[in-house]
């Protein structure tokens, strides 16, 4: 057996991976080993769960300050340790995490091959987001397989000047995972949401979902989309807002402070996976900054408004399915309500990211990477860019 090194430490990472062990839980050779590295503690394996999934290995990383520096010190390590112990034949790395990093650094540095998850995605500006935009394409730099989730990610890393033969385009294994989940139905657990679905039932208001947490938005662009969260509100009296708030304290405070105490907005705490895909599929509109929102709304035809100047996922962008509006308030209530006002919902299913087969196309090229013949996959057909 070879065993495939599947790394998370985010509920995002923890998500997408997910597909992925999902579709190595039967292979003949490639077996999956789920780590989690403790950079969110509790929620890899709150994602997890909603897949039937555990981690097999769980690090101890801790932290004092919060700062990437010392989550980065301290992960490189402790993940160089599991590969010394455990030799796996290549070690998955998802996004732009800072696990995502230190996953790949000790993997290059030991000579395990990286296969990148989710490669290819660009702002071309390395101020936004950041981190995120800048360790992405420090990954691709060591990656021995770029799994692309479009074309377009496919072209930006062939525009870097990386080896096509290395790059597969295999959609977004979010849009497996949360067709799963949202097939699953499974029960409410947030108090807070299942109360908040009680009284959607008893009425006719519709729900705003609001997830923010860039780190890039923190201060005076955080405080001009809340404003406008809680100014949306009062403005839309059939409306309800619902939002997750991150665990960051940041964020948590500001939140707090703008927010606390509105009549018609629920703030709740994260929301586990099945619950996240109960609010999303509920939706009206929805009003992030976060990456996998803009991926997994599509497919319920949900409008996003994006809460960034950019965005390295156009594709949703250019499909129709979201529109960025940046932090300003008045452009976010003006966007909001046009969505609002004209009920607009869009086709579901139709989802650029992804067609639902993007676990079975990432098992077949990690099976060409380490080397097994053909007769092994069983995989949708790849595609490698010219």
């Amino acid at each position: 057996m070879k065993e495939v090194l599947l790394l998370a430490g985010t509920r995002p990472e923890a998500v997408k991976i997910a597909p992925v062990a999902l579709a190595l839980a039967d292979h003949p050779v490639l077996r999956p080993l789920i780590v989690r590295s403790g950079q969110h503690e509790r929620m890899v394996e709150q994602a997890l769960s909603a897949f039937d999934l555990r981690p097999d290995i769980v690090l101890d990383t801790p932290r004092v300050t919060g700062s990437q520096a010392e989550l980065l010190a301290a992960l490189v390590p402790a993940i160089d340790q599991v590969l010394r112990v455990r030799d796996p034949a290549v070690v998955l790395v998802q996004g732009d995490t800072t696990t995502a990093l230190a996953g790949a650094l000790a993997a290059f540095w030991r000579g395990i091959p990286v296969a990148h998850l989710e490669a290819g995605l660009r702002t071309g500006d390395l101020a936004g987001p950041f981190p995120e935009e800048g360790t992405r394409q420090m990954i691709a730099r060591i990656a021995a397989l770029h799994l692309a989730p479009t074309d377009d990610a496919a072209t930006a890393l062939v525009g870097e000047a990386l080896p096509a033969a290395e790059i597969v385009v295999t959609g977004n294994t979010v849009v497996d995972a949360v067709r799963r989940v949202a097939d699953a139905d499974l029960p409410v657990r947030d108090p807070a949401l299942a109360a908040l679905e009680e009284e959607l039932d008893a009425g006719s208001d519709r729900l705003v979902l609001v997830t923010v947490h860039r780190r890039e938005s923190w201060g005076a662009p955080l405080d001009r989309v809340l404003h406008a969260v809680r100014a949306l509100a009062d403005r839309h009296p059939d409306v309800r807002v619902l939002l997750p708030v991150h665990p960051n304290p940041v964020v948590r405070s500001a939140v707090r402070a703008v927010l606390g105490g509105h009549p018609r907005i629920v703030v709740c705490e994260p929301l586990d996976y099945p619950d996240l895909v109960r609010a999303l599929r509920r939706a009206s509109l929805v009003l992030t900054d976060s990456g996998g929102i803009q991926e997994e709304a599509p497919t319920f035809g949900v409008p996003v408004l994006v809460l960034r100047s950019s965005t390295e996922r156009m594709p949703a962008v250019d499909a129709g399915c979201a529109w960025l509006v940046g932090t300003d308030t008045t452009r976010i209530l003006a966007e909001a309500g046009w969505v609002l006002g004209s009920r607009l919902r869009l086709p579901s299913g139709r989802n650029p990211f992804g067609d639902g087969g993007a676990a079975a196309r990432v098992r077949a090229a990690l099976e060409r990477l380490v080397g097994l013949p053909a007769m092994f996959s069983s995989a949708l057909p790849m595609r490698i860019p010219s």
